[in-house]
């Protein structure tokens, strides 16, 4: 397993913009899928956009395509999620998750190393 630490959360008004990132610990990143999984309060937690381990392969929910990115950095051990033109109903809070494997899955039973989590606020 892995340690992952979330940033970049925060408040921001309806139709702007954030970074994610997930910093991760260990010295083997690059083994691993990402995944980018949020949960609003009373709801499921969903899986957002994922990431293979070589970063050749995304998927991303329906709800955000076009809209967000993920990216990751192997050299530096993070990933990234680029989140633009975002919604109120799109508050929540934001998980980093990792699954040993070279292909981007979307079932999250795949994922069994979490972050604590970085609040997104979007203020209408």
């Amino acid at each position: 397993q892995v340690q992952l630490v979330e940033s970049g959360g925060g408040l921001v008004q309806a139709g702007g913009s954030l970074r994610l990132s997930c910093a991760a610990s260990g010295r083997t990143f690059s083994s691993y899928r990402m995944g980018w999984f949020r949960q609003a309060p009373g709801k499921e937690r969903d899986l957002v956009a994922a990431i293979s381990r070589s970063g050749g392969s995304t998927y991303y929910a329906d709800s955000v395509k076009g809209r967000f990115t993920i990216s990751r950095d192997n050299a530096k051990k993070t990933v990234y999620l680029q989140m633009n033109s975002l919604k109120p109903e799109e508050t929540a809070v934001y998980y980093c998750a990792a699954g040993a494997g070279p292909y981007v899955i979307v079932t999250s039973r795949v994922y069994d190393s979490w972050g604590q989590g970085t609040q997104v606020t979007v203020s209408s």
